[in-house]
């Protein structure tokens, strides 16, 4: 899926609080992984595994913190107050792909916020709100390849082992923006329409399953 020396780490939907969609995602046959909180940042998750990556839906608890001067600069707090407009409400990570542990490959600030030691992100610089959130953890590691203390359920009903693909669906992006940059370097596909959408393929999409989670999430899975 992706020729250059990073690969997927998670991709995040910005969702109502508390993530009610996730039920769906179970429907779908995801067993879900422990919920997180982010302290300071004012943002927290429900998250789904794979052996390769993870979907992660977030929304903000705490206006205040996802405000403060220490998060400000992430823009979450715009991302998530402004889903459903003209705002992308999704933020894609990657990690570097082993042998190379290549750098960042993007232009990027770093964000190591106090509240969370420990967590080392490097955030796309002059990424317009309209694309999605674009980070590098260069810390970041397979989920299969956790310890036992920190491992994930990753064995799903529905026998989902990977993602495999990921397309963003928008409105059209210059060819400077970061997310062109990606989509040349085959790290996503990229559509333009009038919605925001994100569509997620799982193992190759061999099985030739095909779900539209609208209007609960912004997410279309194939399988």
């Amino acid at each position: 899926m992706i020729s250059m020396p990073a690969v997927l780490d998670h991709v995040f939907i910005c969702t109502a609080i508390g993530a009610p969609a996730a039920g769906k995602l179970r429907q779908l046959g995801l067993q879900e992984g422990s919920p997180n909180w982010h302290p300071g940042q004012g943002t927290a998750c429900r998250r789904f595994f794979f052996h390769n990556a993870m979907l992660e839906l977030v929304w903000v608890e705490n206006e205040t913190e996802a405000r403060s001067e220490q998060t400000r600069d992430t823009r979450l707090w715009e991302r998530w107050s402004g889903t459903g407009r003209a705002t992308s409400p999704f933020g894609i990570l990657l990690r570097p792909e082993p042998p190379s542990w290549n750098k960042c490959p993007f232009d990027s600030w770093d964000y190591q916020p106090k509240t969370m030691p420990g967590l080392s992100l490097q955030i796309a610089t002059a990424t317009g709100i309209e694309e999605p959130m674009w980070c590098y953890m260069e810390g970041g590691r397979p989920y299969a390849e956790a310890p036992p203390e920190r491992r994930q359920p990753m064995d799903h009903p529905g026998g989902f082992r990977e993602i495999t693909g990921v397309r963003i669906v928008g409105p059209s992006l210059p060819e400077t923006s970061v997310t062109q940059a990606m989509a040349r370097e085959n790290v996503i596909a990229l559509g333009i329409g009038a919605e925001h959408l994100l569509q997620l393929q799982f193992d190759d999409g061999k099985r030739g399953g095909r779900t539209d989670l609208r209007p609960d999430l912004p997410l279309i899975c194939i399988w």
